[in-house]
């Protein structure tokens, strides 16, 4: 079955930080720095609970102090592919370990911090937990703040991005094909 490519609207990239260059130096357009491209992989992992479904997502502090509700992701280590890290990221910043039942696609945006644009691409995975229990502490870069059990019907509410909300309508789409 294929599912469509939710995609993040395009943000402009914010300006350099303030300070790094010069008084005299004349501004350095966003569009004027390298870019970096990363990617990253993660997903929703969702067992059944008390009759309903639930899944497990972190917060974490955004670069303006904010703490924000996100799914876990991180980045492929050596020859990992993205289903693989997308397990194995799972389990380091939630506790949870997980199946991958089906892909969700892949979401982009863009974003600039330290003199350099970022391109990120992040490739989400539907995941069955196996077993587990909630905790930040095997998290080895120690972004995740929090995590929780969200039920499926309050995660639209909870998560902060809206890319992420729809990467999650299309994981509600195909629970009932697994659940």
């Amino acid at each position: 079955m294929v599912h469509p490519v939710p995609r993040a609207p395009k943000r402009s990239p914010l300006p350099p930080a303030l300070g790094t260059q010069a008084a005299s130096a004349a501004p350095v357009a966003a569009s004027q720095l390298p870019t970096v491209e990363e990617i990253s992989a993660g997903g929703v992992v969702v067992e059944r609970h008390d009759g309903g479904l639930r899944v497990a997502i972190i917060a974490r502090i955004n670069r303006g102090g904010r703490l924000e509700w996100c799914l876990p992701k991180g980045h492929p280590e050596g020859e990992e592919g993205y289903a693989e890290a997308a397990v194995r990221e799972i389990e380091e910043e939630t506790g949870i370990a997980g199946d991958v039942l089906a892909p969700l696609g892949s979401i982009d945006y863009w974003f600039t911090v330290s003199g350099h644009r970022v391109h990120k691409t992040v490739h989400h995975f539907l995941l069955r937990a196996t077993g587990g229990f909630l905790t930040i502490e095997n998290d080895p870069d120690h972004e995740a703040v929090d995590v929780a059990w969200v039920p499926l019907a309050e995660l639209g509410r909870k998560l902060s991005f809206p890319n992420e909300r729809r990467i999650t309508d299309l994981a509600r789409d195909l629970l009932p094909a697994y659940f």
